[in-house]
This record gives C-alpha cells, structure tokens and sequence, in this order.
C-alpha cells in the first residue's frame, strides 16, 4: 500500500549491493525509481538506457557495443531505439558475473502504450538470458501480480504493535495530558494502530 515503506526497502538493498560489490567490477547494480508523476520520462525506452548508463559507469572499461552505439548515433544525432538498447544492455550484463535490476513503484511505471507490460517483459527476457536478478515492489495490481507468481514474495506492512511502538517512542510529543493518563495514553495508541492500517 502507499507509504508503506517500499521505496524506503528499495533505497536499503541498493546501498546494501553497493557496498557488497564495490570492489567487483563484474557485478553489475541497476536500479530505476518510478514515479507516476513522471510518466513522460519513464518509457521503456528511457528505463532501459537508465539501466545501461548505470551498468557502464561501474565499470573500468566501456564494452565495444556501447562504444559503437554511441558512434553510431552521435554522427546521425539520434537517439538508440529500444530494440539496440535492448541488444547493447543484453551484451553488457552477459558480459558480467552476476547482475542485479532493482525496479521501485512498478505500479507508477508508465502504462500508456503498454508501456509496462512491455518493460516487464523486456526485463523477464534479460533474466532468462542473462541470469540478471530482479528485485521490485509494487502495489497490489493483477497483472504486475502475475507476471511474479512463482517468484518470492514479502508483503510491506507495518503490524498494529508496529504502529504502537512508534506511538510510544514518539509520546514525548503528545500533550501532556495524554503523557499523564494511562488508559487515555493506550486509547491514543490503539486508535492510530487502526488509523493508518498497516501504513
């Protein structure tokens, strides 16, 4: 559900791959943040070269078919389409030893002109060719839900004591005459456990 910490997660396993194999060049991190409210700029065309830019800039050397792409397309002036980026990403992560896609708010990545169902498909197909390893949270949506049956699942969602733990850290903040009255103190508590259902 929104706001219950997915991106938050997210944020945690990049840095935790960052730091795990920042000494090996030849395992590749990728990660793409959606945002609905950026929909213009997260085509799959724009998702994909994201995720090449940020394979190439960890490693020592540029791979020849980025280097030729680039040649390519700087004498024209134009951009890669999806179907070069797609054969230069491919070549890129066979080119490494294990590889890691991390895609955050599946359910805000663009939807207009199939746009989603067509990444999705496009990372589905990286993994079965180059044994890439993917990592994504998303609201509940059928048909993210099923392009992921078979694969391990963590539902994100604050626990009512959860919720009451973090009320009574924060109890400081309440007036006082809340501080002061036990069952009053509880009431609060239990009332906002309800509230925010899970968030």
């Amino acid at each position: 559900m929104p706001g219950a910490g997915k991106t938050m997660i997210t944020s945690i396993v990049v840095k935790y791959l960052h730091e795990s194999f920042h000494d090996e060049p030849k395992v590749g991190v990728a990660y793409i943040y959606c945002n609905f409210q950026r929909g213009q700029e997260q085509t799959p065309e724009d998702l994909l070269a994201s995720l090449l830019k940020q394979l190439i800039q960890e490693r020592n050397d540029i791979p020849q078919a980025v280097m030729e792409l680039h040649e390519l397309h700087k004498k024209k002036r134009t951009r890669p389409s999806f179907d070069e980026l797609l054969r230069t990403l491919r070549t890129v992560l066979g080119d490494n030893s294990r590889n890691f896609i991390l895609v955050d708010a599946l359910d805000e990545c663009q939807v207009t002109n199939n746009g989603r169902e067509r990444f999705l498909s496009t990372i589905f197909g990286l993994q079965s060719t180059t044994g890439a390893n993917i990592f994504a949270t998303s609201r509940h949506i059928p048909d993210i839900a099923k392009r992921f049956e078979g694969s391990i699942k963590v539902e994100i969602r604050a626990t009512d004591e959860d919720v009451r733990e973090y009320v009574r850290s924060r109890s400081s903040e309440l007036p006082e005459c809340v501080q002061s009255t036990t069952g009053l103190r509880t009431e609060v508590e239990d009332g906002i456990a309800v509230a925010v259902e899970g968030m």
